[in-house]
């Protein structure tokens, strides 16, 4: 006894939803996409200069004692990271110089995870994906970046 095989077609209900709300994200522009990225990566990096700066000596003790990160004397490393810290965040809320600022923090997480926390990999993995995002798509056209990149290149 043969049976015939008739090809399964998709529910129109099921698919036709599935379809149009897979239709309607695939069409989010990444602009939009971009904010949140931007400022959940700067709100990182600001929150840990905020809380070196709370307590200066507290900090310079963490770079000594527990931090140790290689090739630089601890003072240094603390003034850096604080810099970088304080810095990055306001040019990737503005979306200015966004992809340069995303790979200095990018290098910053690498540090971080190999020489000081590399137990909170899961975390900085959530860092390196929402940076490498950045890296490769940039701010997006609400940015100083896109008005910037519209004066000088046409």
């Amino acid at each position: 006894m043969t049976r015939s095989h008739q090809p399964v077609t998709p529910s129109p209900v099921r698919g036709g939803r599935i379809g149009r709300l897979v239709g309607w994200l695939e069409r989010v522009p990444y602009a939009l996409l971009a904010i949140p990225l931007r400022i959940a990566v700067a709100t990182v990096f600001w929150n840990s200069a905020m809380t070196k700066l709370a307590n200066w000596e507290t900090t310079l003790e963490l770079f000594r004692d527990e931090y140790k990160v290689p090739l630089l004397p601890p003072e240094l490393a603390a003034y850096m990271a604080v810099s970088i810290e304080l810095t990055t965040p306001v040019l990737l809320i503005l979306g200015l110089a966004a992809r340069p600022v995303a790979f200095v923090l990018l290098g910053m997480t690498t540090v971080i995870e190999i020489f000081v926390y590399p137990l909170a990999w899961p975390t900085h993995v959530q860092w390196a994906a929402m940076l490498l995002v950045l890296i490769c798509r940039g701010a997006g056209t609400w940015s100083v970046d896109h008005v910037l990149r519209k004066r000088w290149i046409g």
